[in-house]
């Protein structure tokens, strides 16, 4: 209140000047030099009469402003409610709208006060100013509906997936088996499809499917919810845990499908998610199309007028489901999923990788590179790509007998001859692999022409093997000639040996 007593008082009882009175009363000269003003005019005296207390004498200087509200036009505050939903609207620019028309109109504050009464007057899902097309706000009911297995009898419980559009509250609804990650990624390609195109955001709760980590700040979201938001090129921002408030969208159309679809069907006996899920899209165009009750228009016209103008296009290709599972890479360069085994890098072994798995591919990430891609099997064994395994492995896992005896020929025909009769005299060709890489390397110290004399010598004294040749070598044997007996008859003449022709 006012001390407009005070200030009298002063000025005609003590005299003080104007600046002396404001001083003391911590006011402004300007409000001394009016009040007493209005003072003079009403013709006060001091003393007050008794029946004159602070708040009559506050009415009799400064009496309230009435301003016949008969001239003023109210705006159309339904529309203005659905002029705000729509990007870069704002209170300001839709009273310059309103002034034009109307020049006697309410101010802007009077007209900020108006609007938000009539907004507290809506229904509460209302209240929020959603821009069109920018969020969807994704949910699953809390009832489910009862499916019945027409061989066995057995009921099982299926799930109820529903998302909102903000702006016109448009809704979508199916049934699935379950709340899984594959279940919960279909229905949000399924709702892409029924709007026609791509909010900006979507807005889950805080179910495993959706959040691996919740946190208040910083969510950590599943990765395949991740891969098919970077698809689809929408941001997911989680409603914060226990704030139902963060999307209560989801929260009134999980509602209003419990009332309106799964009420109706509560008599009904569904033996296929199929027909469960026919009988609900009969229900839910007759809940997009009902109007609504306190301002004109339903759902679907809504939506055709405000959210589908604003969705982004859908991309040329769906959203192919994939699952994502840390792993670590072996000691033997590889990782098993399921029963078979992928290759990796050699270089990152025992690092830990990201394995993304479809139906066809798995593929390996390592700090989100991927490193890795190969043709998904589902038989025991192994699958390696010779690139990612370490130099000498790669050489080795070459090596057949057939090639070992045609690089042996490049040294010479001996030296072939020498290779192929050390693999014919083990039991698997395999056990000689080593033997024969090395009567190959001894050409790199001695030379072909030497290799290849050695190789003739081993032969002809039956010295098959590697250390025979190279101690021929060694000795310079190679360079000696064979001893005509040597070529002419077998080493050794005894009755009692048999010879190569007794096992023919």
């Amino acid at each position: 209140m006012r001390k407009i007593r005070e200030i009298l008082r002063l000025k005609w009882t003590t005299q003080l000047s104007n600046r002396e009175i404001a001083k003391s009363c911590s006011t402004a000269r300007s409000t001394v030099a009016g009040c007493l003003e209005r003072a003079s005019n009403a013709g006060l005296t001091w003393p007050f009469p008794d029946h004159l207390d602070d708040t009559a004498l506050e009415h009799l200087l400064y009496p309230s402003v009435v301003v016949s509200e008969a001239v003023r036009a109210a705006p159309e505050w339904p529309l203005l409610q659905k002029e705000m939903r729509k990007k870069n609207v704002t209170l300001a620019l839709l009273w310059d709208e309103y002034k034009a028309n109307q020049p006697d109109g309410y101010q802007y504050s009077q007209f900020c006060k108006l609007y938000r009464e009539f907004t507290d007057r809506v229904d509460c899902c209302m209240r929020q100013c959603h821009i069109a097309g920018e969020k969807l706000f994704v949910d699953y009911c809390g009832q489910t509906v009862p499916l019945t297995d027409s061989k066995t009898g057995i009921v099982k419980q299926a799930q109820v997936f529903v998302a909102v559009m903000g702006a016109s509250s448009y809704t979508y609804a199916e049934a699935t088996l379950s709340q899984s990650l594959p279940d919960w990624l279909g229905s949000h390609v399924r709702a892409f499809l029924f709007l026609g195109g791509l909010p900006k955001i979507v807005v889950p709760d805080n179910l495993r499917s959706a959040v691996s980590k919740p946190c208040r700040y910083e969510p950590k979201l599943n990765p395949s919810y991740a891969e098919l938001a970077d698809h689809y090129n929408v941001a997911v921002i989680p409603a914060r845990v226990r704030k139902p408030r963060d999307k209560a969208k989801a929260e009134a159309g999980v509602q209003l499908v419990q009332r309106w679809i799964l009420a109706v069907l509560r008599n009904r006996t569904f033996f296929s998610l199929d027909e469960l899920n026919q009988a609900i899209a009969l229900l839910l165009t007759r809940l997009n199309a009902k109007p609504f009750r306190k301002i004109s228009g339903s759902r679907m016209s809504l939506f055709a007028e405000l959210d589908q103008p604003a969705l982004a296009p859908l991309p040329a290709t769906r959203y192919e489901y994939s699952d994502w599972l840390p792993v670590r890479l072996g000691f033997n360069y590889h990782v098993q999923i399921d029963d078979h085994f992928y290759s990796a890098p050699y270089q990152l072994k025992s690092e830990k990788l990201d394995a993304r798995l479809t139906i066809l591919t798995v593929e390996f990430f390592h700090k989100s590179k991927r490193v890795a891609s190969h043709i998904r099997r589902y038989k025991r064994g192994y699958t390696t790509v010779p690139e990612h395994m370490p130099k000498a492995h790669r050489e080795y896992a070459e090596w057949t007998p057939e090639r070992l005896v045609n690089w042996a020929a490049e040294t010479g025909e001996s030296t072939a001859k020498l290779v192929d009769a050390i693999l014919a005299g083990k039991v698997h060709p395999q056990q000689g692999f080593v033997s024969c890489m090395g009567v190959i390397s001894l050409s790199k110290k001695y030379g072909k022409e030497r290799v290849e004399a050695g190789s003739k010598r081993a032969l002809a004294i039956g010295g098959i093997s590697y250390t025979s040749l190279k101690s021929i070598l060694v000795n310079g044997l190679d360079s000696k000639p064979l001893p005509a007996q040597i070529l002419a008859k077998p080493f050794v003449v005894h009755p009692n040996i048999r010879g190569t022709e007794y096992y023919h």
